[in-house]
């Protein structure tokens, strides 16, 4: 990207030329995570943004690279421009403050580090389990057990990964920082240790248990309580009960995902629920009383006479009243005319009958009918 064509290093990290070092590291840590690659595969523009939001922190991170940008902006800065006391081969090429963010940002984010600090604690790795849950245990709440794979600090080696009595060795590659130097010209990079993978030493005499990794893979049972009202795609935080943390790091947290089964009357939209209240033909022209279903029991309701087909009938709170909201849904019932099937000679001779009289006065009987009929006509001699 050009220098002309670059945005202000503060505005891309959304902050004020006054931030406080703390403020800029916030700020960076909130982009990275949200436009990461490994996030966003495949996205280009959230690639752009990430590398964007970077460089905007190499800079503004360094006291005195900041101190140059302030006062000659991105030309200070640029290695191509030299002068300026700017960032040279040394600004682009130590990454210190950045590695410090940046194994930071992966070890919320992913649960593990990606290099850059030798020996570094880093938490474990987030969980998430897909929950299935009927409609009535999600309205009213429950308490489930459920089984999570997941990876435990090994108890032999207390996670060093090392034969006990042993201890893991200096990375003889990096030797114990985690990383390597490599330089091609004017420029210097670093990058994660492909001996130690950024640990800073390795194991030689790895743990019988854990073969060398620190952590094994366990099922463990869980007790999920499960509030009264929940939706579907809402998540339960069970906080520690994640992958164990790396080199004694604090352990993740699970995320417990709901997801509604299939209800074999109800759908619910929010806190009200809607089914469809089939009703014979006899019961829509003549009106009456009929039971309907409700997650609580059964409601009687008065169908009028000549009630149509789609007619909506709402129960008032009859629906769930949500985790977060004090109003308790409705029940929307949809009246469905069902046509009867499979008639016998006597149920015909009388709806012929029936419709023999109907057509004395179809514009009475059958208002609707008669009015598309004449829209036909109007339509066809126009």
């Amino acid at each position: 990207m050009a220098t002309s064509n670059k945005r202000d290093y503060y505005t891309v990290l959304g902050l004020g030329r006054d931030a406080s070092e703390e403020d800029i590291k916030k700020a960076y840590r909130k982009l990275a995570m949200k436009h990461h690659p490994d996030r966003n595969t495949g996205d280009k523009d959230a690639e752009e943004k990430f590398k964007e939001a970077k460089e905007a922190y190499e800079i503004l991170s360094d006291a005195n690279k900041r101190a140059t940008y302030d006062q000659f902006g991105h030309a200070g800065v640029d290695p191509n421009m030299g002068g300026f006391g700017g960032a040279g081969a040394a600004g682009f090429g130590g990454f210190g403050n950045f590695a410090d963010a940046f194994g930071d940002i992966f070890s919320e984010a992913f649960g593990q580090g990606r290099g850059g600090r030798a020996n570094a604690v880093y938490r474990g790795a987030d969980l998430r389990y897909n929950l299935e849950l009927s409609l009535e245990d999600a309205a009213r709440g429950t308490e489930l057990k459920i089984r999570v794979p997941t990876q435990e600090t090994c108890e032999t080696c207390h996670g060093s990964g090392a034969k006990p009595g042993t201890e893991p060795k200096t990375c003889p590659t990096c030797h114990g920082r985690g990383e390597v130097r490599i330089s091609q010209g004017f420029f210097s990079v670093q990058q994660t240790c492909p001996k130690c993978h950024g640990r800073g030493n390795v194991v030689t005499t790895p743990c019988g248990d854990c073969h060398g990794a620190g952590r094994i893979k366990k099922q463990k049972t869980l007790s999920v309580k499960i509030p009264a009202g929940v939706d579907q795609d809402d998540r339960i935080r069970l906080a520690g009960e994640g992958e164990a943390g790396i080199n004694g790091g604090p352990p993740g947290d699970l995320y417990v995902v709901i997801h509604l089964k299939q209800h074999p009357v109800f759908q619910r939209q929010g806190a009200d629920l809607h089914c469809e209240m089939p009703i014979s033909f006899a019961a829509a022209a003549l009106g009456g009383e009929i039971e309907i279903p409700t997650l609580d029991g059964h409601a009687k309701i008065k169908v009028p006479a000549e009630t149509q087909t789609g007619q909506v009938f709402r129960l008032k709170e009859k629906g769930i009243r949500p985790v977060r909201g004090q109003r308790t849904g409705d029940l929307f019932c949809h009246v469905i005319v069902e046509t009867p099937q499979k008639l016998t000679a006597r149920q015909k001779e009388l709806l012929r009958e029936f419709e023999t009289i109907s057509q004395e006065d179809p514009g009475r009987h059958s208002p609707r009918a008669k009015s598309w009929m004449e829209k036909m006509k109007a339509f066809f001699s126009a």
